[in-house]
């Protein structure tokens, strides 16, 4: 699974400031509840080779109100709902183990994976926006998690998205362009990727970036899928792009390396332990193997 799955879950949105009905949802017996901390939930790995998200009653969980936050109805009704707080609950039976999103995004159905998408993604922003932007004073939560309001001024505010363009560029000879950067581990490679600048086209965006870490000029860009990728607060948006020219000149602040591959070239490269693929959690793997034509090899064992 990854993060680009849809779970089937219906945010309800229109339930979020209906506090009588919030009510009536929390206190339902199939009401299942998580708790989000730093960025992190409890996971469990099953007898069945499965993994899932540890889920309470709601006469089970952790006393909070202030920050609980309503993420929606599943297709047999179920609510659910998660609780932010400064640490995960203990448990006695050892078999659950704290995890964030890039290790329990591979593992977790897709259900479980957008549940904890939208609370970590609730989790960062609460954290980080206590206070109006406006006039300083301190916030309240609202619409269930979803809003902060201000006392005194009155502004509301919304969580934070930061688009950002992540791109498979290839060129006449259909090669792909992949690079590393500078802090990631040595062998690594992956697409090019870049924050949305203000009154900028997310086509311009993807031109952009590409000239300035890597110095490849890009002509037709196309849209492809979108991912969230709350660490803490982006939205990844998806494209393929053809170069004009094969010419590559990197930053050298942000991208150290970059490459054009061949198909053969790359899984040579993967299957040596040359090259370390992209995250199986990130859009950017779903990128490559729509240029590949397959999932990505993995590298041959050497015993």
């Amino acid at each position: 699974m990854s993060l680009t799955s849809t779970g089937g879950i219906d945010r309800a949105s229109h339930h979020r400031l209906d506090e009588a009905w919030l009510a009536a949802a929390w206190s339902h017996p199939s009401t299942r509840v998580f708790v989000v901390s730093g960025g992190q939930a409890l996971i469990e790995d099953k007898e069945d080779g499965t993994t899932e998200l540890v889920m309470m009653p709601s006469f089970d969980a952790p006393f909070t109100e202030a920050h609980r936050y309503f993420l929606g109805i599943d297709e047999e009704g179920v609510r659910y709902f998660a609780l932010q707080k400064d640490s995960l609950p203990g448990r006695m039976d050892d078999i659950a183990r704290p995890a964030g999103l890039r290790e329990a995004g591979v593992l977790l159905s897709d259900r479980d994976s957008e549940l904890m998408v939208h609370a970590i993604g609730l989790e960062n922003w609460q954290r980080t926006h206590r206070f109006c932007s406006r006039c300083g004073e301190r916030t309240v939560i609202a619409a269930a998690g979803h809003i902060r309001r201000c006392p005194a001024c009155g502004a509301e505010h919304y969580p934070r998205t930061d688009p950002a363009v992540i791109m498979l560029v290839t060129d006449d000879q259909d090669r792909a362009l992949l690079g590393r950067q500078v802090h990631w581990p040595e062998g690594r490679f992956s697409t090019l990727a870049g924050f949305v600048e203000p009154g900028e086209s997310l086509e311009a965006a993807v031109r952009r970036e590409v000239a300035e870490e890597a110095g490849v000029a890009v002509g037709p860009v196309t849209y492809i899928a979108s991912q969230p990728w709350p660490f803490p607060s982006s939205l990844m948006l998806g494209f393929m792009a053809r170069a004009t020219s094969p010419r590559i000149q990197v930053d050298g602040d942000e991208i150290e390396e970059a490459r054009w591959f061949s198909r053969d070239d790359l899984r040579a490269a993967i299957e040596s332990g040359e090259v370390l693929p992209p995250s199986g959690i990130s859009i950017a793997a779903r990128l490559v193997e729509r240029w590949y034509g397959q999932s990505l090899p993995q590298p041959r064992r050497h015993d």
